[in-house]
C-alpha cells in the first residue's frame, strides 16, 4: 500500500499506520501537530492559493511552537522531532529519512571560510538536545550526534559524535534503539 509522506512521519512515532482521522486525533502532540503542518506546506509549496494559506497557517505554529522549519526544507520520509522546543533548520539544509531531532539544535549556514554553506545530513541521524551542525557538511548514514555536540567537519556513516569540538567514534551500531520504527 502506497503510504503518505504525513502517515510515514506518524508511523515513526507510533509504529502503527494510521488513518486521517487517526492522525487528526494525534495532533494534539505540539511536534505531531507542526509535523502534519510543515508537510502540508510542503506538499502545497508551489501552488497559489492554498499554498500562500499552509505558508501562513506554518507561520503561525512556527511562532506559536519555536520550531523554525520552512517548506523549502528537504526533508525525508519518517521525520520525528523528539521533544517541544526551540529549533532552527536553515531552508536550504537537506535531512535524509527517518532522522531524530531533539529540542535545541540548531543545523545552521556557515558564511564564509572552505566549508561554506549548509549541511547535507544523511538517513538515520539521530541529533541530541542543543546540538549546533553548521557549514557546507555531510553527515553520513546511521550517525548519532550527543547532545550538546558542535559539528562543524564532515562525518562518515556509522559513526558516533561527542562534544564540543566534537570528536568522531566509529562504531556499526551508532543509532541502535535510538531510531526505532523505520519506515
Amino acid at each position: 500500500m502506497g503510504y503518505t509522506v504525513i502517515q510515514k512521519d506518524f508511523y515513526r512515532e507510533s509504529g502503527k499506520w494510521l488513518s486521517l482521522f487517526e492522525i487528526c486525533k494525534k495532533c494534539i502532540n505540539p511536534n505531531l501537530h507542526f509535523i502534519y503542518i510543515l508537510r502540508k506546506a510542503q506538499q502545497y509549496n508551489k501552488k497559489p492559493v492554498i499554498g500562500i494559506f499552509w505558508k501562513w497557517v506554518l507561520r503561525h505554529y512556527q511562532i506559536k511552537y519555536g520550531y523554525q522549519i520552512y517548506p523549502e526544507t528537504e526533508i525525508g520520509e519518517g521525520f520525528y522531532l523528539g521533544h517541544w522546543g526551540s529549533l532552527v533548520i536553515n531552508p536550504k539544509a537537506k535531512i535524509g529519512k527517518n532522522c531524530n531531532l531533539a529540542q535545541g539544535v540548531t543545523i545552521g549556514q556557515q558564511n564564509r571560510g572552505k566549508l561554506q554553506g549548509v549541511p547535507t545530513i544523511g538517513d538515520e541521524v539521530w541529533i541530541g538536545a542543543n546540538a549546533v551542525i553548521v557549514g557546507g557538511i555531510t553527515v553520513g548514514n546511521n550517525v548519532l550526534i550527543a547532545p550538546n555536540s558542535y559539528v562543524n567537519f564532515d562525518i562518515p556513516s556509522h559513526s558516533v559524535v561527542v562534544g564540543n569540538p566534537g570528536t568522531i567514534y566509529p562504531t556499526e551500531r551508532a543509532t541502535e534503539a535510538y531510531i526505532n520504527n523505520k519506515i
